[in-house]
């Protein structure tokens, strides 16, 4: 496997493209219940560790963007064949596949939970995972530009759902953010990491980053796009943390969700219903990302043909959505996603950082 990548120009994009797929992959099933985990551990200052998880994230994206300035056009997975050699490069690079593979189960056993739960009460995984997992396949057997095209037509049809939350908002109890500042620094360092899963997703940059046409110019794009999505993130937590009374909080199983029942129109009396299926918009670039990441780390690390990757994936995909679906083992997924999405994303890239500058130096002594 080279460690730097040799693009063909039709399969680039350009820089700009980055803050879609960045707020794309962060909004995805993590915030429809993802405040309320935080706010078991720190309560009404769940907005603090939110902020705090936006500058961490910022902090390791300048991380990552450094590693991966130090080659002239190499992913993670060439990355750690240079610097580990071959054997222990491929391990590594098969732990960043498995964890693409556990995120992406946990999205859809996660959405289809909740079209069960709100929708069809009796209808078979099977048949929905068959249609998202489809609608995944012909995208991503187009490319990385279909793929990240998915994601541009996705967000522009989507944002408008956050529109209809106006009615929550006007019922925004502020005495609930009081007393402020409670918890304390290590309780909102964890509120923080209980946050990660609802946030991960940036480490996207580490895989297309040899893709980018123009990459002097992906940082600013990145950083909004993380930006974007923190900032939907925190005013999901302030209107479920300002609406909900402290008590209801914990015990709603989908607030984010619940909230929008409050909102009724003309033509719809459950608009959570509405927001339910079109939520699927949102789930669907994410599983497509995550999709073409799994498919092209097991193309680099064992030299699987793409489509082959894409349609084997997509088989063992809609196998596992197919039969788990019981709460306790789609909640454990969630929670080991999120536990190694902080080791892997959150700490390695520090790691890693003085490895690869080492690395470096002593091949400019050498030569």
């Amino acid at each position: 496997m080279d460690v730097n990548l040799t693009v063909n120009k039709n399969a680039t994009i350009r820089a700009s493209y980055i803050f879609f797929i960045m707020a794309t992959v962060q909004l995805g099933v993590g915030i429809l219940g993802g405040p309320a985990y935080v706010f078991q551990v720190v309560k009404q200052d769940a907005w603090l560790s939110i902020i705090i998880a936006t500058v961490a994230i910022m902090l390791n994206l300048t991380i990552m963007f450094f590693i991966l300035k130090q080659y002239k056009n190499a992913d993670i997975f060439g990355i750690h064949i240079d610097i580990f050699g071959k054997w222990l490069g491929k391990l590594i690079g098969s732990i960043y596949i498995a964890y693409f593979m556990l995120s992406i189960i946990s999205v859809l056993l996660t959405y289809l939970e909740v079209v069960n739960i709100f929708l069809y009460p009796t209808l078979s995984p099977f048949i929905i995972g068959l249609l998202i997992i489809t609608l995944i396949v012909y995208s991503v057997s187009g490319g990385l530009r279909a793929t990240v095209g998915t994601c541009v037509i996705f967000f522009f049809l989507t944002q408008g759902v956050l529109l209809f939350l106006y009615d929550p908002i006007q019922r925004i109890e502020w005495d609930h953010f009081f007393p402020m500042f409670q918890a304390s620094f290590p309780e909102l360092l964890k509120g923080a990491q209980k946050s990660t899963y609802t946030l991960l997703g940036f480490e996207f940059i580490l895989l297309i980053y040899p893709f980018i046409d123009n990459k002097k110019h992906i940082k600013l794009p990145t950083y909004l796009g993380v930006l974007y999505s923190s900032i939907i993130t925190l005013a999901s937590a302030v209107i479920i943390i300002g609406y909900f009374s402290l008590k209801r909080v914990t015990v709603v199983e989908w607030p984010f969700l619940t909230a929008f029942k409050s909102v009724s129109l003309p033509f719809a009396e459950r608009l959570d219903f509405i927001v339910v299926m079109l939520w699927m918009m949102v789930v669907l670039p994410t599983c497509v990302l995550l999709t073409w990441m799994i498919s092209q780390g097991l193309h680099r690390v064992f030299a699987i043909n793409l489509k082959m990757a894409v349609y084997g994936v997509s088989i063992i995909l809609l196998l596992i959505v197919s039969f788990l679906k019981y709460d306790y083992i789609i909640l454990k997924v969630t929670d080991y996603v999120a536990k190694i999405g902080f080791w892997l994303i959150f700490v390695y890239p520090f790691i890693l950082l003085p490895i690869v500058l080492l690395k470096n130096k002593i091949r400019g002594n050498k030569k």
